[in-house]
């Protein structure tokens, strides 16, 4: 992989997947749908407090199963397997970068964002750069992730629908995402993460089952098949087991240092820590988080060796090599694929590819209100219409996920690469625009509104170049090569960074009341659960000063 690194959806092959209805798959669907509807429903709010924080009232294992559901997206239950059995060592890339990034969250981030205690990371970048024009890019960069971020579940949500039902690709994409938007509509942040905690045991279950199973029926493992399905390495093709083959060493770095970076950037990951009751709380939740997305990520890379394997020895085999390899549908699929191929029964296939749904709509749920929250919250209110009512704020905010979720559903009718490859540019732009705004804001106090403004700027310039380079005109290899847009923050992060340090110390140093906030932020002393720092420093100041811009 040069110019691009982006790899074909490709076509399904019908028969490989047995593609048609099936009863029991079709009721198991079916009902943990309603489930989710009926969790919307009870633990439906009305109120901005519960529409975007749920309250601020979740606990430390249950917001650490909602972050693993938040994160176990249909780019990790289906895709990850999937980049992994398209491009081999290439794919480890994805679950180093997506796994080590929760470390300098729970260092860096995780209980300071707690202690700034706002509502969205528009808010934040709004607030502590005391700057409407740096919320109003945030809340675009959130938007754009949003968007992004969904194409690749609504994809993932219609290939699974497409195995259970039988019916065209196009019809299970409105479907699915038809409902997750009913139930968003209703519920909110806290209805949403309630769902979250039951999305997270149901995949789970379904894929370790499957890790299990599969390794087990094929005589690839015994006890432990995270660590046994090695011996397959051998066997497979060079393309899936040598290192650097299906990219470069710069491309692999290139993309680990992204998915580490954005995932510090994510704006429905940073709300996760708005939920909790405080600090401490944000902390534990972020260590239950990685062990929960642990029990996935280990086994990712095993299910997509006995996939490969089984699919290689299969019918279907020769047909695909015939034609330079597996589709990226079949990639994308390569989950329910290997439970299918192993002769396991019907429904064991139909709770493998439940697992997927489930995955793909916790994630879209985090994703929506995120985006939902930026334009309502954060332009709306903030800029727009500062005296909104609260059930003016949460009518925009359900429009925003009617209108978002329309927007993503046609999208993915036709998306432009993988599952996993379509959320990677997420986490790129997350990387290169909001993490240096979130490090730099917390760590360091004299971070100013020019700086800020400078930065966000050059970083989303040099995205959106990326991504058309990338994906549309290809006006550049050399461009491209050096600055991918899946692994753009390597060169974009430390150049926003420096952009915004070098404006921040040409120009005047943010107000005292900033630089308070920022330290509040370090502070020992404990804060209540619906404070905020510029609570606490307001209410020592006596005074508020509105936006420099």
């Amino acid at each position: 992989m040069t110019a691009s690194v982006f790899l074909q959806s490709g076509d399904l092959l019908p028969e490989a997947l047995n593609i048609s209805f099936k009863l029991v798959p079709a009721i198991m669907v079916v009902g943990m749908l309603a489930l989710f509807l009926a969790i919307g429903y009870v633990f439906k709010v009305a109120d901005t407090e519960g529409m975007w924080v749920a309250g601020r009232s979740i606990g430390n294992i249950e917001n650490g199963m909602a972050i693993g559901a938040n994160w176990m997206s249909a780019a990790s239950y289906l895709g990850l397997a999937g980049l992994v059995a398209l491009s081999g060592f290439y794919g480890l890339a994805f679950i180093i970068g997506w796994t080590a990034g929760y470390f300098v969250l729970l260092i860096f981030l995780a209980a300071q964002m707690r202690r700034f205690g706002k509502y969205t990371a528009p808010d934040f970048v709004g607030d502590r750069f005391n700057s409407d024009t740096a919320r109003a890019i945030g809340a675009l960069t959130t938007i754009l992730i949003g968007f992004v971020y969904s194409v690749g579940q609504a994809r993932g949500m219609g290939l699974v629908g497409l195995y259970v039902f039988g019916t065209d690709y196009v019809t299970m994409v409105i479907v699915m995402m038809a409902i997750t938007v009913g139930y968003l509509t209703i519920s909110g942040m806290m209805g949403a993460t309630k769902n979250m905690a039951v999305q997270y045991v149901i995949l789970i279950i379904a894929f370790l089952t499957a890790v299990y199973v599969v390794g087990f029926t094929g005589g690839y493992s015994t006890v432990l098949p995270h660590i046994e399905y090695g011996q397959l390495i051998g066997e497979l093709s060079a393309e899936f087991s040598e290192p650097f083959v299906n990219a470069g060493f710069y491309l692999w770095i290139a993309t680990a240092f992204s998915l580490i970076f954005g995932t510090c950037g994510l704006p429905h990951v940073l709300v996760r820590f708005y939920t909790v009751e405080n600090e401490k709380t944000a902390r534990q939740s972020t260590v239950w988080g990685l062990f929960f997305i642990l029990l996935l990520y280990w086994s990712a890379p095993a299910l997509a060796a006995f996939g490969v394997d089984l699919y290689d020895a299969s019918q279907y085999g020769p047909t695909f090599a015939a034609n330079g390899g597996m589709s990226g549908g079949e990639g994308d699929l390569i989950v329910v694929l290997a439970a299918q191929l192993s002769n396991l029964p019907t429904w064991f296939v139909g709770l493998v590819a439940a697992g997927g749904i489930a995955a793909a709509i916790a994630t879209t749920a985090g994703l929506f209100i995120t985006a939902s929250s930026a334009v309502s919250h954060d332009i709306y209110t903030n800029i727009i219409n500062p005296d909104a009512t609260q059930r003016q704020q949460v009518f925009v905010g359900r429009a925003t996920i009617v209108a978002l979720g329309i927007i993503v559903t046609v999208t993915a009718f036709d998306p432009p690469a993988l599952v996993g490859e379509l959320v990677a540019l997420a986490f790129s732009l997350a990387a290169i625009v909001l993490f240096p705004m979130f490090f730099l804001g917390l760590w360091w106090e004299n971070t100013n509104r020019q700086g800020a403004l400078a930065g966000m700027s050059v970083g989303l310039t040099l995205w959106v170049a990326a991504v058309v380079n990338d994906l549309i005109f290809h006006f550049s290899d050399l461009f491209a090569e050096f600055v991918p847009a899946i692994g753009a923050a390597l060169v974009g992060t430390p150049l926003v960074f420096v952009v915004t340090i070098a404006v921040s110390m040409a120009t005047d140093e943010p107000p005292e009341r900033i630089k308070k906030m920022v330290r509040q932020c370090h502070s020992p002393e404990p804060m209540g659960q619906q404070q905020s720092a510029e609570d606490v420093v307001m209410s020592a100041d006596g005074g508020q000063s509105p936006a420099d811009d």
